[in-house]
């Protein structure tokens, strides 16, 4: 399953983001929430936004290639997404706004492409 691999990536996308978390804490000794320390909130930030659209756009993956999308159409889309999300979470932590909305944009393009190919892929017949 195509899927698989992607999630295996981004889920160490994940732990390298909450790495980052974990630094910023105990750079600033801070033991829950950010404290107000701003490099911790960014953190906090960039996993949080990963922790938002990583899961359910993993789902969409999974279940368009179940329902017989072809693997290339999974790869390009598993690409783009990771893609999409480290520019993002680098912009994040960099505090740049441009690389976030172009993570963003490629984020949104993806899900978008994932909901139609989901609707064209539904097995129509066995839903009644």
């Amino acid at each position: 399953m195509v899927t698989g691999l992607y999630a295996a990536i981004l889920a160490s996308l994940m732990i390298w983001l909450s790495i980052q978390v974990i630094k910023q804490r105990r750079k600033a000794q801070v033991k829950y929430a950010d404290g107000g320390v701003d490099a911790l909130t960014i953190a906090r930030s960039a996993h949080s936004n990963a922790v938002d659209y990583i899961p359910i756009t993993l789902i969409l993956m999974g279940v368009v290639e179940y329902n017989g999308a072809s693997p290339w159409m999974i790869h390009i889309c598993g690409l783009a997404f990771v893609i999409g999300r480290v520019l993002h979470a680098r912009a994040i932590l960099a505090d740049k706004l441009k690389g976030r909305v172009s993570g963003m944009k490629v984020t949104f393009l993806v899900m978008a492409v994932l909901i139609v190919l989901n609707i064209a892929y539904l097995p129509f017949a066995k839903m009644w």
